[in-house]
């Protein structure tokens, strides 16, 4: 019988992919190809494989869900929203002996990014923890649903999970089930939301059957508190608000919260009564990203919000302390760039650098400093800070560029 020949799908030119074994299984592969990355739950087989300079996961299924996936991923990269972004699809596969093989969905694999089971190997404050993700999953699924975006299986399971600052932020890797939408309807969302929540309550019972979390912990609370939150938010970004003509103060108010949740308005729909006497205010355009943005435009770093949040009260800091209280930040950015965050940076051990992105090592060492400070009832200086954070703090943590996992550790699947 005539064997379909192998097809690959990329926005990409790699020769490299054709070097893989695509002949073989995906679970048999040989443990010389795969890279040991920490690995969530699925129901698909997933590893990780150098490429060149790059790193990319591998998911074996079938061809037309493979397709879409790819295809959906693709729209919502550049739409800019928080996803795995996707390399290829490769088709056609077959066995030496002429058994066809599943498809594969190939994705670029999101450094310095944790699935959550490997997020609370790490965390001492468990609790805290849960909260923290919970928030990051409840601002991403805000942010897709904007997208008009609809998941159909959302769960802690299908994202993952990036160091931002003291908390997360959350990145959709699973969109087998997704589908955008030009009007997503209030029927489809609350489906979202009901699923993420029996989901979350699931998950997190799961890891106190493990042990991981207390038996006293509530699953049942925390999945509500998903839920609440979720709808909270969506109300601050998109809700209409009316109040007098002579209260307009009220409008930057609206704008100052939507950009302390990390949302930045683009556009404002304003009307009058017939009288003239009130005005509403809804956001037309709400985009995430107000801090990110601003430490892009300011300096070209790409950063996460919370990250770019610290930076840019860091650079207003410096521009306040060096009494130049009057110049703009864009004309404070390039220097504070160059007198405070690069010197900060590399006086990392080079050795030591991989193991946070660059913004979270900024960051984790100003709340070194302002903790050794505190305790020495003094200021102290920021070289004395880092030596102090790379001989106490650093070494302890994982390397997350490419975070190893013991063999034991991890699933299967993705």
């Amino acid at each position: 019988m005539h064997q379909k020949p192998l097809q690959i799908t990329s926005a990409e030119v790699d020769p490299a992919l054709l070097d893989l074994p695509w002949n073989i299984p995906l679970k048999e592969w040989p443990e010389s190809q795969i890279l040991a990355l920490p690995r969530g739950i699925s129901r698909h087989v997933v590893r990780f494989v150098q490429l060149g300079e790059k790193i990319i996961a591998i998911k074996e299924i079938g061809e037309m869900v493979a397709h879409h996936e790819y295809a959906t991923l693709r729209e919502l990269e550049k739409m800019d929203a928080p996803c795995v972004e996707p390399f290829a699809v490769i088709t056609g596969r077959h066995s030496d002996d002429g058994e066809p093989l599943n498809a594969v969905l190939i994705t670029h694999h999101l450094s310095f990014s944790l699935p959550y089971r490997a997020v609370f190997g790490q965390q001492a404050m468990r609790r805290a923890t849960v909260e923290r993700l919970i928030d990051a999953l409840t601002v991403l699924m805000v942010r897709l649903h904007l997208l008009g975006f609809y998941w159909g299986d959302v769960s802690l399971s299908n994202t993952l999970f990036r160091r931002d600052a003291g908390e997360f932020a959350a990145y959709l890797v699973d969109a087998e089930t997704g589908e955008l939408q030009e009007n997503l309807s209030p029927t489809k969302r609350a489906y979202d939301i009901e699923v993420a929540r029996t989901n979350i309550i699931g998950e997190l019972m799961d890891l106190q059957a493990g042990g991981i979390l207390d038996e006293d912990f509530d699953a049942i609370g925390v999945g509500d508190r998903f839920e609440q939150r979720y709808f909270e938010l969506w109300s601050e970004l998109t809700s209409e608000e009316s109040f007098a003509i002579a209260d307009r103060g009220r409008v930057e108010a609206r704008i100052r919260r939507l950009n302390e949740l990390g949302f930045e308005v683009g556009e404002l729909e304003m009307t009058t009564d017939i009288d003239g006497t009130r005005l509403s205010i809804r956001p037309k355009v709400v985009d995430a990203g107000h801090y990110s943005r601003a430490i892009m435009r300011l300096t070209g770093m790409d950063v996460e919000e919370a990250q770019g949040r610290r930076m840019l009260n860091d650079m207003k800091r410096y521009r306040t302390m060096s009494g130049r209280s009057n110049l703009p930040l864009e004309i404070i950015a390039h220097e504070w760039v160059a007198n405070v965050f690069e010197p900060t940076v590399y006086a990392i051990p080079p050795r030591l650098r991989g193991k946070l992105q660059p913004a979270q090592l900024f960051h984790e060492i100003l709340e070194h400093r302002w903790f050794i400070s505190e305790h020495a009832g003094r200021n102290i200086p920021m070289k004395q800070a880092v030596q102090s954070y790379v001989k106490h703090i650093l070494p302890s943590r994982r390397e997350e560029a490419a975070v190893l996992a013991p063999a034991d550790e991890g699933s299967e699947d993705l």
